[in-house]
């Protein structure tokens, strides 16, 4: 397995470009089952998520290639594989975005259970429920998920909690069924809105994404297109992290202030300084942060992606915060980590109560999920000595050149494979 050597430096400066948002690309690999053609797809990220969605595709009998530009060609002919295999979907639990494409478009779909990043239960029962007041029927045995649809048929879906995954096989099931479908309490993050954008790019009728109901009107068919992706906003977060622990000046290209705008405000409050700009957002930090209070909840709130970064940052303030995660339970694994690097952190349920320090201290650590890695690279920017980030194969999964984007910002960061 790979790991990362950090050590303290100099502070921040340069530019970074911000790549595709993963959390909505793989997504558009999947809505790209619902029509043959061939579609292009723009700004891309190269992480390895990417990849094993590719394979996913391919494995349903599509062709997957990325090209120099980073863009990706998807073909999807005739004949789709309805079954998405254990051996992939175990790595990714975006893999159940292809439940409902697969159903509009074939009637049928074998699914194994996901796996991907072990934080927490995320149950499917959402999304099934959600597709079976379209019609579907579900079956779960041997690790497996099959659906099966004759015509999906556009019904009120009032969700219990605003689930993007399920919002998300609600817009691509209801693209193509019959009548009209309505989302209420639906999610409603960016990737929501450029899903719809894909999807009406496509021929199809989808109104309100971004808003908490969501109104799908059924057409006949759909087409393959080209799309542009829209940015990562959780990349956005994990550099605006770094300015705040490592100081310095950076402007980051392509971010949306739109898209992370109470993040602004938050990390704001933490003494960092930024500013919109026409093409992405500029941030200047010196000194310590300070403390804040942060809780995490669905979109327009702070994202569960968020927090490991922000609870870095926190690890280093003049005084004591407070971190609530109530979106997933058991993601704190990576708390133990920051305290073998001298963090003064707690657990208390489902809240943090983190004694910020002066400095930390270098330590061998683990990245125990995508988000927990990119955590202790930037705690490690602060930390006197060198920081060994072992099992970092996970920060691949979401972030594209995460070691030669730090480094070109003047971080002393490498890699060892």
């Amino acid at each position: 397995m790979s790991r990362l050597l950090v050590r303290p430096g100099d502070p921040l400066s340069g530019e970074v470009v911000i790549s595709g948002a993963k959390n909505s690309v793989l997504k558009l690999m999947a809505a790209t089952v619902l029509a043959e053609g061939r579609y292009v797809l723009r700004n891309v990220p190269d992480i390895s998520d990417v990849t094993i969605m590719g394979r996913l595709l391919e494995a349903m009998g599509m062709s997957v290639r990325r090209r120099e530009d980073a863009a990706l060609e998807i073909v999807r002919g005739p004949d789709v594989v309805a079954e998405a295999p254990y051996e992939l979907v175990e790595q990714m639990r975006a893999s159940t975005a292809v439940l409902g494409p697969l159903l509009a478009a074939v009637g049928r779909a074998r699914v194994a259970l996901p796996g991907g990043d072990d934080f927490g239960s995320r149950p499917v029962d959402m999304h099934l429920a959600s597709l079976e007041a379209l019609g579907a029927t579900f079956t779960l045995s041997h690790g497996m998920i099959e659906g099966r649809s004759e015509k999906l048929i556009g019904a009120e879906v009032v969700l219990e909690y605003p689930s993007v995954g399920a919002t998300e096989n609600l817009l691509m099931a209801g693209a193509t069924a019959r009548g009209t479908t309505t989302v209420r309490n639906a999610a409603r993050e960016p990737e929501i809105s450029d899903l719809a954008a894909f999807l009406n790019r496509m021929g199809a009728r989808v109104l309100g994404a971004g808003s908490p109901t969501i109104v799908i009107e059924g057409v006949d068919e759909l087409r393959a297109v080209e799309h542009t992706v829209i940015p990562d906003r959780v990349e956005v977060v994990t550099f605006l992290a770094a300015v705040a622990v490592a100081g310095g000046e950076v402007t980051l290209r392509g971010a949306r202030a739109d898209h992370v705008d109470l993040l602004i405000e938050k990390m704001g409050r933490m003494g960092l300084r930024i500013s919109p700009e026409a093409d992405g957002l500029w941030a200047m930090s010196s000194g310590r942060p300070r403390p804040i209070d942060v809780a995490t909840l669905p979109y327009p709130g702070i994202a569960t992606d968020y927090l490991p970064m922000l609870v870095a940052v926190m690890c280093l303030a003049d005084g004591t915060s407070y971190a609530t995660e109530n979106v997933f339970a058991g993601r704190f694994r990576y708390v133990g980590e920051l305290a073998r690097m001298g963090a003064d952190i707690r657990v208390e349920g489902h809240h943090l109560v983190i004694d910020g320090v002066e400095r930390l201290s270098g330590a061998p650590v683990r990245a125990v999920d995508i988000r927990a890695g990119a955590a202790m690279a930037i705690a490690a920017l602060a930390a006197d000595g060198e920081t060994t980030i072992h099992d970092a194969g996970p920060i691949d999964r979401g972030y594209e050149s995460f070691v030669d984007k730090l480094s070109g910002l003047g971080a002393d960061i490498t890699r060892q494979d």
